[in-house]
């Protein structure tokens, strides 16, 4: 019998990253963890949350715009709260206590940062019985500390079922290959997460998500992860397990193909209705709300989708948000040719432009050449 896994419906996912610093070394591999992390949970074959229940946090400039989120989704999630932090990891000059980056953070000035004890409160809050913290940053470790011994997280606050997975142990560095696209740590956890692990069950629990990463982390040489439990939360299945899943099975229930075609086609013509008589903010929600409800089967279905929201949000100003949809899009077509394809390259490698990302600019452009050429070589 599979075991079950959390309820989609009645979870939520904060996933918070700071690339860009003022005073500290820029992250760029932060950007595309967020992205792929997002997309990941969210696949029906690996869990199915709803893209309504996860909340990413960009770049937050104050400790509100880090914590506020995590507060939000506390009161929604009644089963699981999972929780991703990827960022710089600072240790202050007196208390050595970990501390979370935000844009503005100094070396060894802990009131410039989130203070985790703070972070730790935030998920005190939530009423979810089922809590999990996952931190990618340098010095994580100091986290794990505070689910063991008396005084730790669980006791101080009495809940049960609390679990943090760190990228390094407490006085070790985190590591982010330069030329990679993640993190070593996220860059692991999402391979496991997409392609599942051959020798385990049909679903997948913390501890062995932890043991993967640890052995395979340890034998590239790589700072290993660490891990602190309470109650034995991390024998509770959290995702599918992709290597044993028969293909295209799914973690949860999905709207039947026929019908979502038809909501994303009804969808599409009342927002290009909104556009045409000057309502554009209007339509932002109804593609939103498309892209929200698809399926891994429609997925061709929805890039056009994809393009008009980037457009409208361009249009608004929020390019940065234009971005990630286009990257997501990306991620979509990146294997297939077409006129589709070649559009978001181009979009995206515009707006990359735009934005100073000159190198993911050329990157995204590159790509668009070979897949035009493979795509001219296949034609008979």
């Amino acid at each position: 019998m599979t075991a079950e896994l959390p309820d989609p419906s009645a979870s939520a996912a904060v996933l918070i990253g700071t690339s860009g610093y003022v005073h500290l070394a820029q992250l760029p591999a932060v950007e595309a963890n967020l992205a792929d992390l997002a997309t990941v949970l969210q696949d029906a074959t690996v869990w199915g949350l709803p893209r309504a229940h996860t909340f990413t946090v960009t770049d937050p400039d104050n400790p509100a715009a880090l914590l506020d989120p995590v507060y939000t989704a506390g009161e929604h999630a009644t089963d699981t709260l999972v929780v991703y932090y990827c960022g710089h990891g600072l240790r202050d000059s007196e208390s050595a206590d970990l501390y979370l980056a935000l844009t503005g953070s100094r070396e060894a000035a802990g009131y410039t940062a989130v203070e985790y004890r703070h972070l730790r409160t935030a998920i005190h809050a939530s009423a979810a019985r089922r809590k999990i913290v996952v931190l990618d940053c340098c010095f994580s470790g100091r986290a794990a500390l505070t689910l063991a011994g008396p005084d730790g997280l669980a006791a101080q606050a009495g809940i049960q079922g609390a679990y943090v997975l760190t990228a390094s142990p407490k006085d070790h560095l985190a590591l982010a290959p330069e030329g990679e696209r993640h993190t070593a740590f996220t860059g692991e956890l999402l391979n496991v997460l997409r392609h599942g692990v051959p020798e385990a069950p049909e679903t997948l629990d913390l501890e062995t998500l932890y043991r993967v990463l640890d052995s395979r982390l340890g034998s590239r040489n790589r700072p290993r992860p660490q891990r602190s439990q309470e109650n034995d939360v991390g024998r509770l299945s959290l995702v599918r397990n992709r290597a044993r899943a028969p293909r295209g099975a799914l973690a949860g229930p999905v709207i039947d193909a026929e019908v979502e075609a038809a909501m994303i086609s009804s969808g599409l013509r009342l927002s290009r209705l909104l556009r045409s008589v000057g309502r554009s903010r209007d339509a932002l929600p109804v593609l939103r709300m498309i892209l929200q409800s698809r399926t891994a089967d429609t997925d061709g279905d929805t890039v056009v989708v994809h393009l008009e929201l980037a457009e409208l949000l361009t249009e608004s100003g929020q390019d940065r948000q234009a971005i990630e949809v286009l990257e997501s899009a990306f991620q979509l077509t990146h294997k297939r040719f077409g006129p589709d394809a070649l559009t978001v390259c181009r979009r995206l490698a515009e707006l990359l432009q735009s934005a100073g990302n000159h190198s993911q600019a050329c990157e995204v452009l590159r790509h668009a050449l070979d897949t035009l050429e493979r795509g001219t070589h296949t034609v008979p």
